[in-house]
């Protein structure tokens, strides 16, 4: 499991307005916490796109495997067990992946 990749996760149970259900995943998390904890760090993605700002909105690809197009929740950055992982989808651009650290700086920042 390394940063960049996408992959389908069980999220329930879940509380509130929280992201539910078997959906895809970011990986944002760096690959040396990846390799050594039982947990990564992640964004759920949606098909249902309301573009907030600095929010990637993903086509699929032949890289990353996506059905439709996507928005990266990045305000629901959220830390899971590996264990919620069900299958590795695919992966983002590297280009793509700053824009997501991009992003999460910024909501960190603000």
């Amino acid at each position: 499991m390394k940063q960049g990749e996408l992959w389908y996760a069980n999220l329930n149970p879940t509380i509130g307005s929280e992201q539910s259900g078997m959906r895809p995943l970011l990986i944002v998390s760096g690959n040396l916490l990846n390799t050594y904890l039982n947990v990564v760090i992640c964004c759920p993605l949606t098909t249902k796109i309301k573009n907030y700002k600095g929010n990637l909105i993903l086509q699929p690809n032949f890289d990353n495997n996506l059905n439709e197009t996507s928005e990266v929740l990045t305000f629901h950055v959220r830390s899971v067990s590996k264990e919620r992982l069900v299958k590795k989808i695919g992966n983002i651009s590297k280009l793509e992946m700053e824009q997501v650290k991009k992003c999460l700086d910024e909501i960190l920042r603000y």
